[in-house]
């Protein structure tokens, strides 16, 4: 039988400044190891720390700009782009023009504090 998601659950977020975290399907909200489906936004100046995780994430762009550093280099995903990061790969992710970015994050398996590996 399907399951209905009828609400996300917004979540703590890491950076310098507050950011919208909605989680619609994951280890918070539905519970669900399997991946996590999450409705993001940040405002312009946001920074998180680097992170090395152990899961895989897609991320698709939905208004603004996204930077992803990398360690090969640095990548800015626009409005109608997206972009796949790998297990294991370092990645610091931001959003450095004023308007900020929204953009929709699915991670496999799903997003956990335990798997994230973030600098200190």
């Amino acid at each position: 039988m399907p399951t209905l998601i009828p609400a996300p659950t917004r979540v703590e977020a890491a950076g310098n400044k507050p950011k919208l975290i909605d989680e619609y399907i994951g280890r918070v909200n539905s519970k669900t190891s399997e991946l996590s489906v999450a409705h993001m936004r940040s405002p312009g100046g946001w920074v998180e720390p680097g992170q090395t995780p152990e899961f895989r994430e897609f991320t698709v762009v939905l208004k603004g700009q996204l930077r992803v550093e990398h360690k090969g280099g640095t990548l800015d995903v626009h409005a109608g782009q997206a972009i796949i990061t790998e297990p294991g790969e370092w990645v610091r992710y931001s959003t450095p023009e004023a308007n900020g970015a929204e953009y929709i994050a699915i991670c496999l398996p799903a997003f956990s504090m335990d798997t994230v590996h973030r600098d200190p």
